[in-house]
């Protein structure tokens, strides 16, 4: 197994467990081995909890969705099981899937082990080893999404993944009633006003792609060396549509040296940090590289801030219902009201 640094883990009194004799009696009967290294759980993220362990004597990783309801179409093990058991084929950062589980019995939720790629993720803050690298990590960002966006999915057998059609409707249908189902941390004025913006500027359709759906740097596993990417990860969402959402998603993390301190509070990339490129460097490199012709962006950007306006309330909403085991999202009911009061700004032209 190769060497990981210990940041990546969580503190042994911090890990959630699970029932690792469950799991290697369900293992067994799939004549694969648990063990015998214990399992660790890797630190980071607020969502699908993931564990390092052994199969059959190689390291993987086990993924499943946190405990408690989930939102509608996330944490879907079974749906990125099935795109990590094809794409690898047209696109190498795609990790192998290597088992999927629908029984709830075993773990108390659907799970599935994927090929594990050693290597570091940079999430709010660079490591000292990689300060100078914000032009090449940024670089790299858009060239893992353009060749993602440039692989036809009948090729790797995803013809039939999702629904490219409606795709954009739908979408902000379902972050319509996230929303909704959040209407006492909503503010309700700049929330309908942005709704019934949104409604009367839906896109005409265009052409599709695969979709990663929560394309971030901390999704891109790097080479600890020279941080060329190993692998893309989290794909419990992915699906086919337009790929300027893609683009939008990344955008909306994507904080500036100027923004709001708001933005800032995200601490989902540091790419306030000397080198980083700009959201128009990314956005005109994407476009270049791409081939595809972009006309006015704004509708894509104001879903993707409103977006994660709800994604912030839904972690507050999380650790309302369940304080003991969801402290650090104790913070993030202001951060989300004022992302969907910026979306409403950017909506109006009063803020970028």
């Amino acid at each position: 197994m190769s060497p990981i640094e210990n940041s990546l883990f969580r503190p042994a009194v911090a890990e959630i467990p699970q029932d690792w004799p469950a799991l290697a009696r369900h293992l067994a009967g799939r004549r694969l081995t648990l063990g015998p290294a214990p399992p660790r759980q890797f630190a980071g993220g607020f969502g699908n909890l993931n564990y390092l362990l052994e199969i059959d004597g190689a390291a993987a990783v086990l993924r499943r969705p946190p405990a408690g309801p989930v939102p509608r179409g996330a944490n879907d093990m079974e749906r990125e099981h099935r795109i990590l058991s094809r794409l690898w084929r047209a696109y190498p950062l795609a990790p192998r899937a290597i088992h999927y589980c629908a029984d709830a019995a075993v773990l108390g939720a659907p799970f599935q082990i994927v090929e594990y790629r050693p290597g570091i993720v940079i999430r709010d803050v660079l490591p000292p080893a990689a300060g100078g690298a914000g032009d090449r990590l940024s670089r790299n960002l858009v060239d893992c999404l353009v060749q993602l966006h440039a692989i036809a999915p009948a090729a790797v057998g995803l013809e039939t993944l999702g629904r490219p059609q409606g795709f954009l409707a739908r979408t902000l249908a379902g972050w319509s009633a996230r929303g909704a189902a959040l209407e006492d941390l909503v503010e309700p004025r700049p929330w309908a006003e942005t709704l019934a913006w949104l409604g009367g500027r839906l896109p005409a359709a265009g052409p599709t792609s695969l979709v990663h759906n929560d394309f971030k740097l901390d999704n891109v596993i790097l080479d600890p060396a020279s941080f060329a990417p190993v692998a893309v990860i989290d794909w419990d969402m992915g699906t086919q549509g337009d790929p300027l959402w893609d683009l939008a998603v990344l955008l909306s993390y994507w904080v500036e040296p100027g923004d709001p301190l708001f933005l800032h509070e995200m601490r989902q990339m540091p790419t306030a940090a000397p080198g980083f490129w700009s959201r128009r460097q990314v956005f005109d490199a994407y476009c270049r590289l791409s081939g595809r012709a972009v006309g006015d962006f704004s509708f894509y950007r104001v879903l993707a801030l409103l977006r994660s306006g709800i994604v912030f309330l839904q972690l507050y909403d999380r650790y309302r219902r369940d304080p003991a085991h969801n402290a650090p999202c104790a913070r993030f009911s202001g951060l989300g009201r004022n992302l969907l009061r910026y979306a409403y700004e950017v909506r109006l032209g009063r803020a970028a």
